[in-house]
């Protein structure tokens, strides 16, 4: 079964919203997060939760974890939120950069802003964003296989 991990900054926002409505509209693909700078064992943020929530999205099981090398490496596709991130995984872990692509890339590819603590606007724009890139990338990845 192939392997996706979506990354974004705290893992409590982005990438378990990613994480989630991959999982739910690509069954036949293993999905994770994790975060560069993770909130490590803290659930999906308040304002997130509750827009998940509004399209029967349950993000309650999630916890965060902080992104390592190790994680990278067992996951076929590494999806991240904004260009910085794939910076960062390209320093920290040079062998992925080739598997590593933004979340939106096939929806305009200029990345997703971290909504955190900027305000409900934020957090709905933020989640309108990802659940458009969701579903072009959930069309792409229906016929995947490895």
């Amino acid at each position: 079964m192939p392997s996706i991990l979506v990354v974004c900054v705290g893992n409590i926002c982005r990438s378990p919203v990613a994480e989630g409505l991959l999982r739910r509209d690509v069954p036949s693909v293993k999905l994770s997060s994790a975060g560069l700078h993770a909130v490590v064992g803290h659930g999906t943020q308040t304002e997130m939760a509750a827009l998940a929530k509004g399209i029967d999205l349950d993000l309650s099981a999630h916890r965060a974890r902080q992104f390592t090398p190790a994680i990278g490496k067992d996951h076929d596709l590494i999806l991240v939120m904004e260009r910085a991130h794939r910076d960062d995984i390209s320093r920290i872990a040079p062998h992925l950069t080739a598997r590593t692509m933004l979340f939106d890339h096939w929806s305009g590819a200029k990345g997703i802003a971290d909504p955190y603590q900027n305000g409900q606007a934020a957090y709905e724009q933020a989640f309108a964003e990802i659940l458009d890139a969701s579903k072009t990338w959930a069309t792409r990845l229906a016929s995947w296989s490895i």
